[in-house]
């Protein structure tokens, strides 16, 4: 297994930066490597890397998730939250009518077996449309109206509806009992218990991030595996009760960054370091799993049912953004940012197989199919049409991002030692300020001494920015673990 994560880190890696450098998305590049090093062309990857690729996948999913939580403002959410709603059911159940009117004809397949390969096409890949979009909000595009943090909402609840309903048709197929209505009312079960079991894991975690003064990694590793036992927790559960785990480790991040800017921010950030490394895990280990030989035998007719089901989808989209303030532009967007398929189609595509459907093999390709097709071209082309039509905020925060990770200066609350004379100060207030048309951070420190009170003793404030890049040279941030 050495030698395969060798081979992850070094053609992802060599892949991702020749993508780059022809202006595309480097996951493309990470899919390619995926599909070329697996067990279905030159089978480079060990059976014990395949063997935990699911558990890989599902550890570098939670990673961006998280990400995604530490960006979600409340008031960008309550913005967007009708919107959301519409776009996490309606574009699903247009693709699946979609596929179920053509697929009949076209790939010799019963109805109920056209709608259960509708079910698993009409999930959008979180995997491929979740980074993207976080990569859009580091840097302020789509800010003034909030597109990207929409469709961050959207597919993550999209991911529930789907799966939910492909539960139900494959249970009607087996010919089991099965009480509808319960099995539909685990949507909003499932999403609401996701989300709470976010909450509480978060706020509890916050209050021990304010109480004690850890270091930031130590902090990210303890937020990290507190998300990784909620997807523990739902598949404990799934046989009693549905739980979105997902959507709670999303809510993890939610709620801290409700709670406390500064802490949210110092994770975000070392979580973003940690992607690097996830990235590749998630994009190679999914290319991995895509069986070209069986997406070959999808041929013309698969093209056409997904081709189908996309312009079916992309009307549903375009419907969910009616009474939105976005222009025409926007909106389409918004309808190619929902193209994207790959982490669910790769889970849940050979399930119908082994459930012993009769159209399993060509449900199985055409998901395949479907991958191959909309993940990589589906990233190019959220990339393109993002960079022409998402906004930019007047005086962007993404600058002030920039500057901050530049320099690795402290929040509020955060103790700093004095290099030069060893002394202690603690931070009281930061702002961010434009000085000479740059992005600058104004902090202020108090000296506390043990015979002064909040509110007395001296301060001291600096701006650091583009043309100060001093804070290292004079102070060193201090914790307590």
């Amino acid at each position: 297994m050495a030698f395969s994560l060798a081979l992850i880190i070094i053609l992802g890696l060599s892949a991702d930066h020749l993508i780059r450098w022809l202006k595309l998305p480097g996951l493309v590049g990470m899919l390619l490597v995926g599909v070329l090093a697996g067990p279905y062309v030159f089978n480079l990857m060990s059976q014990e890397m395949m063997a935990v690729s699911g558990d890989f996948r599902r550890i570098a999913l939670i990673v961006i998730l998280l990400r995604a939580g530490l960006e979600l403002r409340r008031d960008t959410l309550n913005r967007v939250g009708r919107a959301a709603a519409m776009m996490s059911s309606v574009p699903a159940v247009f693709e699946i009518v979609g596929v179920m009117l053509v697929a009949p004809a076209l790939l010799h397949i019963t109805r109920l077996e056209a709608v259960i390969l509708g079910c698993i096409l009409a999930a959008v890949s979180p995997a491929v449309v979740v980074p993207l979009m976080i990569d859009f909000m580091d840097r302020g595009r789509g800010a003034k109206k909030g597109i990207p943090t929409l469709i961050l909402g959207a597919s993550s609840l999209d991911d529930v509806f789907v799966i939910v309903l492909f539960t139900v048709f494959l249970g009607m197929y087996g010919g089991g009992e099965m009480n509808l209505i319960a099995k539909l009312a685990e949507i909003p079960i499932s999403i609401v218990l996701g989300i709470v079991v976010g909450l509480v894991p978060g706020y509890f975690l916050y209050l021990l991030f304010t109480k004690y003064d850890w270091r930031p990694p130590k902090r990210t590793l303890i937020i990290l595996g507190t998300a990784i036992m909620l997807t523990w927790l739902e598949h404990i559960c799934e046989a009693y009760i549905p739980i979105a785990s997902l959507l709670g480790v999303m809510a993890i991040g939610f709620i801290i960054l409700e709670k406390s800017e500064s802490i949210a921010h110092i994770i975000s950030q070392k979580l973003k370091k940690v992607w690097v490394f996830a990235e590749l895990l998630l994009f190679v280990l999914v290319g991995a799993q895509v069986n070209i030989h069986v997406a070959w035998e999808a041929g013309l007719a698969g093209a056409a049912v997904i081709l189908t089901g996309l312009v079916f989808r992309s009307i549903g989209t375009y419907i969910s953004l009616f009474g939105t303030p976005f222009d025409w532009k926007e909106k389409l967007f918004c309808v190619v940012a929902y193209i994207p398929k790959a982490t669910v189609q790769a889970a849940i595509g050979a399930v119908p197989l082994a459930a012993g459907v009769a159209s399993g093999e060509v449900i199985l390709a055409v998901a395949v199919l479907s991958i191959l097709l909309t993940a990589p071209l589906g990233a190019v082309a959220i990339m393109i049409f993002g960079e022409k039509v998402l906004d930019y905020e007047e005086h962007s925060a993404y600058k002030f991002k920039d500057i901050r990770e530049k320099l690795d200066i402290p929040h509020v609350g955060e103790r700093v030692r004095s290099k030069k004379f060893g002394t202690v100060w603690k931070v009281i207030e930061e702002k961010e300020v434009w000085q000479e048309e740059l992005p600058a951070i104004y902090l202020r420190y108090w000296k506390k001494n043990a015979d002064n009170e909040a509110g007395t003793g001296k301060t001291l404030s600096y701006r650091y920015s583009q043309k100060d890049l001093s804070f290292h040279e004079n102070w060193e941030i201090l914790y307590d673990w």
